[in-house]
């Protein structure tokens, strides 16, 4: 066997407390938080992803003959689609009306968080047939619980392309980022826009500030319980109002606090003495990723602000390569944040139902890709030549 460990055992392990931290995240990394040990497992700790919420684990372990872990895959079998942000209730729909069942199915995503980043963990140095050896298992795993489908959402694009070879059915969506381009300042930024969105953008930083609004800009040993208690008082608040409950348990933040307190980035909004909104962010190798928001009263301007050129104003001072600021949202692109590709991949049983949603499939790259190109053409703010 090559000095790079190539695959002796594949097991499944249902508690990711089962396995060294430090052995997870050296297949993890450290330029996404999201798949590290800590992230996932605090998920887990604080009952926020578990069998009862309709997240049951089923992570592949990869080991070498040595017994080290060479390769790893976050894997969840699920009962519903809720905490996705890839939507495939209409499969679900579809199947079922023809006779079928979708759920259980199995879900190769980080809980309740659209962000992309690797799903086939690798040890630097192992063997390229780790990736492999990951794939087959989770299509094994599929075919042990008899599953409908096995999803896997916001891979890398290289991920993609793997999965696509191994007979997954490809899906791409789009999200809204901002890419620094060099900028020093936020100025710099703002004249790099045409004018109309220049004095927008201004506009709204000046009166999202009015009735006495003050940000704080938290992180690391700035973090206390008290404002952990006002983010989830705020989280809560806009989680009801959009679903009718919050995926993440008020623990989750103490455990999130407890292991990744460096990498949260936390812009709190302050009227007087009380937090009237809050947005969390978490820092990776080079990236800021806006994660949840939320407010208590009606602020104009203020959500702008707290998650967006707060976000800017970060990523420029630390030198950061770009923003993500998470699923959805049009409106972004005013802001300065771009549309950019999204993937998932798809391996799904029946072979009948794998040709309609393979039909299906083709039609919607083409119907994003079409939109992400209008929406640059006509809706990006930044200046053209010949403006």
């Amino acid at each position: 066997m090559a000095d790079g460990g190539s695959p002796a055992r594949v097991r499944i392990v249902e508690r990711l407390s089962e396995v060294p931290a430090a052995e997870w995240d050296a297949c993890a990394g450290s330029g996404n938080p999201f798949v590290t040990h800590g992230f996932l497992e605090a998920l887990e700790a604080s009952g926020s992803a578990t069998a009862e919420t309709g997240w049951l684990p089923q992570h592949i372990l990869v080991e070498d003959e040595r017994g080290r872990l060479v390769g790893a895959a976050p894997l969840y079998l699920k009962s519903h689609s809720y905490g996705e942000y890839v939507f495939d209730h209409g499969w679900a729909h579809a199947l079922e009306r023809a006779g079928g069942r979708y759920y259980p199915k199995l879900q190769g995503s980080v809980p309740f968080t659209p962000v992309t980043g690797p799903r086939l963990l690798r040890r630097p140095g192992s063997g390229t047939e780790v990736t492999a050896t990951l794939i087959a298992a989770m299509i094994e795993v599929a075919r042990a619980h008899k599953v409908s489908s096995l999803h896997v959402t916001f891979p890398t694009a290289e991920e993609w392309q793997q999965l696509g070879a191994a007979g997954f059915l490809q899906r791409s969506g789009q999200q809204f980022h901002w890419e620094n381009e060099g900028y020093q300042t936020f100025d710099d930024f703002l004249a790099a826009l045409n004018s109309r969105k220049r004095k927008q953008i201004r506009r709204e930083r000046r009166d999202a500030l009015l009735n006495g609004i003050e940000i704080e800009t938290l992180t690391g040993g700035d973090l206390e319980t008290r404002h952990w208690d006002a983010f989830y008082r705020f989280y809560m608040a806009m989680t009801e109002r959009k679903w009718g409950g919050g995926y993440l348990t008020r623990e989750f933040f103490d455990l999130l606090h407890q292991r990744l307190a460096d990498r949260v980035v936390l812009v709190m909004a302050r009227q007087g003495r009380r937090y009237v909104a809050g947005a969390l962010n978490l820092l990776g190798g080079d990236t800021l990723y806006g994660r949840n928001w939320g407010v208590v009263g009606d602020f104009p301007f203020l959500h702008f602000e707290v998650c967006y050129y707060r976000a800017l104003d970060f990523a420029i001072a630390r030198g950061l390569k770009r923003v993500e600021a998470g699923a959805q949202g049009q409106h972004k692109i005013q802001r300065g944040y771009l549309p950019v590709p999204t993937y998932s991949a798809h391996w799904i049983r029946d072979p009948n139902f794998a040709r309609a949603v393979e039909s299906f499939l083709a039609r919607e790259r083409q119907s994003v890709e079409a939109e992400m190109t209008m929406l640059e053409e006509e809706l990006s703010p930044f200046r053209r030549e010949t403006d």
